[in-house]
Formats: structure tokens, C-alpha cells, sequence
């Protein structure tokens, strides 16, 4: 077949379905670090939708398939669905992982450079396909964090590297724990810097832009209160947001679902607060 350009066989989309010893347990998961999130758990069965990521999938044990809307349809294990665009996935296997990228950021940048297909649509042929998708079948709850950064540096091909300034590192601390807006140039008067000084160390030390990692930050710490055992209530007051309400609005407009989709399953959250530019 031929998509958008790039052509792609039916034996080089549809690999062989894993066996069965080889997957993880039933339970999904979620890690969420400022800047990145990964699902590994049952397909989602979502319909036609469109977040503010980028979004890699995996299809863990089968193929899927992806239809752009406009455009036509993909058939793969792995894809890169760019940002803002509506698509439907058809899942033919049980299990997926989701790799959900900031748009612009290092991570995102260096992930499109790991498909033979460029351009703007759903990319597909990622020169480490075999080794992403033998990792992807032991994702789980259980597997370590390391292991699990290990299999992201791979699937975006850009390893992350400790902040060289340490002012930078206070930042994202501040930014993590802060319980009302910050904004930015206010944080850069606290560390003696000018604002447009501060941005720039900032996307340098992080890889992503400081609006775009506030937001990520709110999302974290609604997830950290959710991991917690609180309801959404609490989770939108310490994220930040107006109201419950509020909080699914923005996760869905983001993400492209709503978080009742997840938290109706048996779903496990680990929240990690390593910024993208730094070591995990």
C-alpha cells in the first residue's frame, strides 16, 4: 500500500501478534513525567479525536490501523500522529502504548527523525521498530523506571541530559510545587535573570518552552493527587484548575480523551518529576 506518499507492504504493517507469554499484565499504566506521558495498558477503543500532542502508537501485540481525517488510512505497529490531527485508530490487538510528546520539544523533534516517512501526516517505518515493540510487550506497572526512559530515549532517539544551569533546575523545582500561577518573569527575577534570558535557558535546560511545561506541571500535579487517592475535586484545585470540569476539558483537549477514559480502568499512575531535559 501507499500512504501519504510512503509505501508500505502488508508483511512490513502487520508484523506477527507476540505470544501471549510475552505480554504484560492485564492493568494499564500511566507515567507522566513535565513534558511527556506514556499509556501501556488495553487498547483504548477511542473514536475520532485530535489532541494538542504529538502522539506515538504502539501496537503491542497486533497491528492497528489509523485513518486521517481528511486522508487515508495506515496500517502499522508503530505511528507518529502529529499534533491537531483528527484521526480514528482501530486496534486489532488487546494491548497499546501511547507516547505522548510536546509538540516542538527535543523529544518530539528527534522521534519524527526516527521514520523513513517525513512530511506533515502520520509517519510511519521507525528505524527501531523490532526492539521498540519485543520492550513495549513488558511494560507494566512493575517495570522499572529506568527501563521505561530507556525505551522512550529509543522511541524518540534523543537522550536526555542533566540541566547545565542550576538555575534552571530551581525553576522546574518551583514550577512543580507551585500552588498558584508563576509566571515567567517573575521566576526570572527571583533568579536574577532577565525574562527573555530566562526563557531561553529555560527551553535549553528543559527542551520545551516555559508555557508549555507550566501546563504540563498543572497536569502532574492533578495526576500526583489522583495517584493519591483523591477524587477530581481535589485533583483540579491542586493542578490549578477552576473545577473539575475545567481540569477534563483541558486533559481532553490535550490529550484527545477525556480522563474518565482511563481512570474507569485498573489504572496505576506513576508521576515523575525529572523535567524531559534531565537525567531519569
Amino acid at each position: 500500500m501507499n500512504v501519504h506518499g510512503f509505501p508500505i507492504s502488508l508483511e512490513e504493517a502487520v508484523l506477527p501478534a507476540l505470544p501471549r507469554t510475552r505480554r504484560a499484565a492485564a492493568g494499564a499504566t500511566v507515567w507522566l513525567w513535565p513534558g511527556r506521558a506514556l499509556y501501556a495498558g488495553p487498547s483504548l477503543r477511542l473514536g475520532p479525536h485530535s489532541g494538542a500532542v504529538a502522539c506515538l502508537a504502539v501496537g503491542v501485540d497486533a497491528a492497528f490501523a489509523v485513518q486521517a481525517m481528511p486522508g487515508g488510512e495506515l496500517r502499522a505497529r508503530i505511528a507518529l500522529v502529529p499534533p491537531r490531527v483528527r484521526h480514528q485508530l482501530t486496534a486489532y490487538g488487546d494491548r497499546m502504548a501511547f507516547l505522548y510528546l510536546d509538540p516542538g520539544s527535543a523529544d518530539d523533534r528527534g522521534c519524527r527523525t526516527c521514520f523513513a516517512a517525513g512530511g506533515e501526516a502520520v509517519l510511519a517505518g521507525h528505524r527501531h521498530e523490532g526492539d521498540l515493540l519485543a520492550l513495549a510487550a513488558g511494560l507494566s506497572e512493575h517495570t522499572p523506571v529506568p527501563q521505561v526512559t530507556a525505551w522512550i530515549a529509543k522511541a524518540t532517539g534523543h537522550v536526555t541530559t542533566s540541566s547545565a544551569d542550576p538555575r534552571i533546575t530551581a525553576a522546574t523545582g518551583r514550577l512543580m510545587d507551585a500552588g498558584e500561577p508563576l509566571p515567567a518573569a517573575a521566576l526570572a527575577a527571583e533568579l536574577g535573570l532577565s525574562e527573555s534570558r530566562f526563557l531561553r535557558l529555560f527551553r535549553d535546560g528543559t527542551g520545551t518552552s516555559y508555557r508549555r511545561f507550566r501546563l504540563w506541571t498543572r497536569m502532574h500535579r492533578a495526576a500526583r493527587a489522583v495517584a493519591a487517592g483523591h477524587n477530581l475535586t481535589r485533583a483540579a484545585a491542586d493542578g490549578g484548575f477552576a473545577s473539575p470540569s475545567h481540569l477534563s476539558t483541558a486533559f481532553h483537549a490535550m490529550f484527545g480523551l477525556p480522563p474518565s477514559i482511563l481512570l474507569a480502568r485498573d489504572l496505576t499512575i506513576r508521576c515523575l518529576d525529572q523535567p524531559p531535559g534531565a537525567v531519569t
